[in-house]
């Protein structure tokens, strides 16, 4: 089930979600440290991170599932964000360089179509980071906030997904150590939280942050064909031959016609 749009916006607008939206835009701004004059696409709810890449990439445009709803993006200037299906975007094949899912993935009903569409308008070589809710985090088991809807996810789930719709992941990352709490003392400590979380490799982290390669080379499923049966030519008797029916005796054609 998506969550409202209008949620959405009123979690990053409170503290914790500003600190969400450090930590988890430090992770995605390392992964995508160069996007000068690439197109970057972000699909889901992931204008907070978009704003990383305005002024260096060549466009930037924010896609927003019709189940969740959609707000005008960039506030100032002209909107360069659409409502759309997830699974039939309104796009041409090979058109987006990077492409961001950031509340997507958890709340699709089909995953697999989801990332199957973006493989499709991902240019060759083309990359794609996936923020979605761990499973094993606070963030997930606490419906608080957005990263605790739909369905979260393990490392081996989002690999095994990945790679079965041709994704070749590459760079894995973990942000949001601290716990999802509104309390003034765990939003002063959220970057201790997130260095001692970082530095011991601690699995309870909030979500995984992936980068993952295009597969050029997409395999197509072989169906067996039916051939036609082949209609051969009858060759008539020639004149004054004997042919021999079944069960209709001995037959002469006549040398000449009637």
């Amino acid at each position: 089930m998506a969550v409202d749009v209008v949620d959405l916006r009123s979690f990053y607008a409170s503290p914790l979600g500003h600190v969400a939206r450090r930590f988890v835009g430090r992770a995605i701004e390392v992964l995508w440290s160069e996007a000068r004059d690439l197109s970057v696409l972000g699909v889901g709810y992931a204008t907070p991170y978009l704003s990383l890449f305005r002024g260096p990439a060549e466009r930037t445009v924010a896609f927003m599932p019709a189940a969740q709803g959609v707000v005008n993006w960039p506030t100032p200037g002209l909107s360069a964000s659409a409502l759309v299906e997830p699974t039939m975007l309104p796009l041409a094949d090979q058109c987006f360089d990077r492409v961001l899912l950031v509340h997507a993935l958890e709340t699709s009903d089909a995953p697999e179509e989801l990332m199957s569409e973006v493989w499709r308008i991902l240019n060759p070589g083309g990359r794609i980071i996936v923020v979605a809710p761990n499973r094993r985090g606070l963030w997930a088991r606490m419906d608080t906030t957005p990263f605790g809807q739909g369905q979260p996810y393990s490392r081996s789930q989002l690999n095994s997904l990945m790679r079965q719709t041709l994704f070749s992941p590459e760079h894995w990352a973990e942000a949001l150590y601290v716990p999802p709490l509104q309390r003034r003392l765990f939003l002063r400590s959220a970057a201790a939280w997130e260095r001692v979380g970082a530095g011991l490799s601690l699995p309870f982290a909030g979500v995984h942050v992936i980068e993952a390669t295009k597969q050029l080379y997409r395999p197509i499923a072989v169906r067996q064909v039916r051939r036609a049966a082949q209609l051969r030519p009858v060759l008539l008797p020639s004149p004054g031959t004997t042919v021999v029916a079944p069960r209709l005796g001995r037959t002469r054609y006549p040398a000449t016609p009637t």
